[in-house]
């Protein structure tokens, strides 16, 4: 499936900001299973400095500096993105958690995709001994580690409400464990932080996924803003498998990876530094749309 995409994010500052710096991480990349056929970010006003480095985990990042007073700042993504349908894997296949546990934890793989990254408490990941218990429930021995990865997806999915409002990016998986609502980044740090109280590999992604449904399909929480999942690592030959929490379903066609990290603190959309004083607002807006010629052009959703 082949997407056009765009998100336009738009900072209005209630005073003067005289200099500001910032990081975006919104432009997608290749990855197994995706192609970017052009991705561009535009910046207002045009910055005073702009540069592109590739991170770690091989997200695409743009530093950018605006040195001249400014009330506004917008953010515009457009890209083409082509993803391809998820390679079919029997969950009952692979390995066992107690398998994938002795394998990660042996792996003497520094690189990027290894599952040793995925092991430990992170910056907005720290573990907790009730998730861990929760989670817990979905390993019985011996029990294939997809398989019971996609149990544990499943009952966060039928336990959790998904309450835009109730958290915000520095609520913790502890707090949105207890009161069993959130958003997506809750839903997947609650899921990746019960993982990890195992002993088994975790790791946290952004993206988007597609703004209309196909026809006779429901439409699919979080697909206004981005999105956000986890990908779980089941051994050798599945490696990293996306489940959506949110959604309780395996990631797909209807996905598209924005970045890789170990949580949100890796690859939050945009970060910076403003030097300014009151408050400001902020708008994002998203669309991911199916190109099946001329008529598949719609206008911006707008999430406040």
């Amino acid at each position: 499936m082949i997407y056009e995409l765009r998100q336009e994010t738009r900072y209005v500052y209630a005073a003067a900001v005289p200099y500001s710096s910032h990081v975006a991480r919104l432009l997608p990349v290749d990855r197994k299973g995706q192609t970017v056929r052009q991705a561009t970010l535009a910046i207002a006003p045009t910055p005073a400095e702009r540069r592109e480095t590739i991170d770690f985990f091989g997200n695409r990042i743009c530093h950018f500096a605006l040195d001249r007073p400014h009330d506004e700042l917008t953010v515009r993504l457009d890209a083409e993105v082509e993803v391809a349908p998820a390679e079919p894997y029997l969950a009952a296949l692979t390995p066992s958690s107690a398998e994938v546990r002795a394998l990660a934890a042996a792996s003497s793989d520094p690189g990027a995709d290894s599952p040793v990254h995925g092991l430990f408490a992170s910056p907005s990941v720290p573990l907790d001994a009730a998730i861990t218990r929760y989670a817990g429930l979905s390993f019985p021995a011996r029990r294939p580690m997809l398989e019971g990865a996609i149990e544990l997806m499943k009952r966060i999915k039928g336990d959790f409400a998904y309450v835009l409002g109730a958290t915000d990016a520095d609520t913790s998986p502890s707090e949105a464990f207890v009161t069993r609502k959130g958003v997506c980044q809750d839903f997947a740090h609650v899921m990746i932080a019960g993982l990890r109280g195992l002993a088994l590999p975790a790791r946290y992604v952004s993206g988007y996924l597609r703004t209309e449904p196909p026809p006779g399909q429901a439409r699919l929480e979080g697909a206004d803003a981005t999105h956000a999942w986890a990908e779980v690592w089941c051994g050798g030959e599945a490696g990293w498998v996306g489940l959506d929490p949110t959604n309780g379903i395996v990631a797909g066609e209807d996905h598209l990876v924005l970045a890789i990290g170990r949580d949100y603190s890796d690859v939050s959309p945009l970060d910076g530094v403003i030097v300014a004083f009151g408050a400001h607002s902020l708008t994002v807006a998203v669309d991911v749309i199916p190109l099946s010629g001329p008529s598949g052009k719609r206008s911006l959703r707008v999430v406040e």
